[in-house]
């Protein structure tokens, strides 16, 4: 189905409604070979409470949205590449029914269906886009993901002390490394994590813990990868930053004291023009 759409003028109108939908907020979705395979309202827990949100399921990249005006105008516009995502089957709860959690390296979320059909109609189109497009790049599935985030209402104290109860001056945090729900006090460090985000971001005191543990054992491994290197190599020692010579201060004598060093008539630089 992919084959024959991917240059169809239907599929190319589709693929410009969508963009239209979203507007100048929206970045461009309209590539060569991309095709538009389906569209639904989905429920997606969010930090506050569950809330609708269109989603637009490519051959390459998940696409969803904040609802402005139903089947008009969309903002707050995600794009997912489908070769970073899995998918988990969730069991109902008392609030959403039909769940589903979609994972990625970056953010992973759970979403409910209106009905049973509809989600497995969308896991099933999503698995068979995402094992076309791996067999496509030579990939393997993704195995590292980010942990979905708790919702502010699942707690009411923090989930790391036990202790702090939260209430309109107590404010709730998120540990960007566990997704879990915890206070100002149990959170109060930073820690880089490149695959999430270039800057450090909040995590909970066991996680810090736990990712400064396995930072020194990488560091421990590397420094163990550099000394069976220098030992496989005679006379192989590591730079010492410093740019002193043997041979040239051996040789310093043989630059008479009275040459002037820099002369107008010679060149000792050139630039590329």
């Amino acid at each position: 189905m992919v084959d024959h759409l991917a240059n169809t003028e239907i599929n190319s109108q589709r693929i410009a409604a969508v963009e239209n939908c979203f507007g100048a907020s929206g970045q461009p979705l309209a590539v060569p070979g991309r095709v538009l395979l389906g569209e639904g309202i989905l429920t997606k827990e969010c930090r506050k409470k569950p809330k609708p949100r269109i989603f637009f399921l490519f051959n390459d990249i998940l696409v969803y949205g904040s609802i402005v005006i139903n089947k008009r105008k969309y903002n707050s516009q995600h794009i997912i590449p489908l070769e970073d995502v899995t998918l988990e089957t969730l069991p109902d709860t008392v609030q959403m029914k039909n769940r589903w959690m979609i994972k990625t390296s970056k953010k992973s979320f759970v979403v409910s269906a209106a009905s049973l059909t509809e989600r497995k109609e969308w896991i099933s189109h999503l698995e068979e886009c995402i094992r076309h497009l791996l067999a496509k790049m030579g990939r393997q599935p993704a195995t590292e993901h980010a942990a979905p985030w708790i919702p502010d209402k699942a707690t009411d104290i923090c989930m790391r002390c036990t202790q702090t109860k939260f209430s309109t001056l107590t404010r709730r945090h998120h540990c960007r490394k566990c997704g879990f729900v915890v206070c100002a006090e149990c959170s109060r460090q930073r820690f880089l994590m490149p695959r999430l985000s270039p800057k450090p971001l909040r995590v909970c005191n066991l996680c810090y813990r736990q990712l400064l543990a396995e930072k020194k054992k990488e560091a421990e491994a590397d420094h163990r990868q550099l000394e069976s290197i220098c030992s496989a190599v005679p006379g192989y020692e590591p730079s010492s930053g410093d740019d002193s010579d043997k041979s040239d201060d051996d040789k310093a004598d043989q630059w008479p004291a009275d040459t002037e060093f820099y002369t107008s008539a010679v060149p000792w630089s050139s630039f590329h023009s």
